[in-house]
């Protein structure tokens, strides 16, 4: 039903603005009486097999949904009632910005992908932190919400680590976990602190704030909140092993793999079309291979030190499944998800915990890392 929705109305309409209407509808089915715990007993993963352990937390499945979606936390709730088990929400900054001027979200339908160069628009971290302080989830909702922050476009990359803080000040209160998001093309030379010498202290930045925040006595309990950072997949190799390298150094909780990509290799999509949609960070389909790639090479590096959070490509259930065993502890979508509709995180999880007994596991996290050595050297030649 969705596919024909897609293909015969939402595919014409602006890709914007399919998205701020679908986001709509989602939000107001939400706060329909029933409406809310109905949805969740549809899609709401409940096979035991699916719950993982991540970030001092039991979730009842691996899949949530990426930053990008939810930029002012507006609807965490009711996105999880879609069967997500944790929203990020964001990128948000630390002052309101409208971001890049329209269009600036384009489908490459052939593809299965997206172009976006959103330019971190949101209403800033203040209004952020209050709506996620006043959150009332409905039909009991445990969902993980996490808050991806960037940086502020007009600051200069000299005063970033500042800029970062002051949102993690507010932030690190009412949120479950943060990310630092290094890694969008859509904001001048933020990709340039991804560098390990501009890296170490705009982390050692942001964690000084998050216990000050709590000291004033603004935290919902006294525990730490996880720090993750998302990086880029078009980092070469030994950027990636010395940002992996950096993560165990410092302690952060987990790395997120991966962001959009600036390349346009191998797209299906006619050239002509692709040059008009401009600029911009390209997600969905495209990006799977180099996104596995970055994700096995993290996994290589850290094992099971850190959580590694798979982004990049996901959209059906054996792609999920892989990103498992290439080392993934959780899962993010956003274009998948964009392309399957409403129901596609029930897919998703259906297919992994079919794939998970099948497997003769009793907990999906046992095939965390699980590739055999001549399997993952085959899939490294072959990325």
């Amino acid at each position: 039903m969705y596919a024909l929705l897609f293909s015969w109305v939402l595919r014409w309409v602006p890709a914007e603005a399919a998205h701020r209407i679908g986001f709509g509808m989602i939000r107001a089915a939400a706060v329909v009486p029933g409406a809310s715990w109905l949805l969740r007993r549809v899609a709401e993963p409940a096979d035991p097999v699916l719950r993982v352990h991540a970030f001092g937390r039991e979730l009842p499945g691996p899949l949530g949904l990426a930053a990008g979606f939810d930029k002012d936390a507006v609807g965490p709730d009711a996105l999880g009632a879609l069967g997500f088990t944790f929203v990020e929400v964001g990128t948000v900054t630390a002052e309101p910005q409208a971001g890049n001027p329209r269009p600036r979200l384009f489908r490459l339908v052939a593809d299965r992908a997206l172009i976006n160069r959103m330019g971190f628009n949101n209403n800033g971290s203040a209004a952020m932190a209050a709506r996620l302080r006043s959150r009332r989830p409905r039909g009991g909702s445990a969902l993980l919400v996490g808050a991806n922050i960037g940086r502020t476009k007009v600051v200069p990359e000299a005063a970033a680590a500042a800029d970062y803080a002051a949102t993690a000040r507010l932030l690190a209160p009412v949120a479950d976990y943060l990310v630092l998001n290094v890694s969008s093309p859509n904001t001048p030379g933020l990709r340039n602190l991804q560098a390990v010498d501009q890296l170490r202290p705009l982390i050692a930045a942001v964690r000084d704030t998050m216990p000050e925040a709590k000291h004033a006595g603004q935290a919902r309990d006294d525990r730490r909140v996880p720090l993750l950072v998302k990086i880029a997949p078009d980092l070469a190799d030994e950027d990636i092993d010395a940002i992996a390298d950096l993560a165990l150094e410092l302690g952060l909780d987990g790395i997120i793999a991966t962001n959009t990509t600036v390349s346009r290799e191998a797209l299906a999509t006619p050239a002509a079309e692709v040059a008009e949609a401009g600029a911009g960070g390209l997600s969905g389909a495209p990006l799977k291979p180099r996104a596995l790639h970055v994700l096995r090479r993290l996994r290589a590096r850290v094992g099971d030190r850190l959580a590694l959070v798979a982004s990049g490509g996901i959209e059906t259930p054996d792609d999920a499944w892989e990103r498992i065993e290439a080392g993934a502890t959780l899962l993010q979508g956003y274009t998948g998800f964009v392309y399957g509709g409403p129901l596609w995180p029930r897919r998703i999880h259906r297919g992994l915990a079919r794939r998970a007994r099948a497997a003769g596991f009793a907990s999906i996290q046992q095939a965390v890392g699980g590739e055999s050595a001549p399997a993952r050297a085959w899939a490294w030649r072959r990325d």
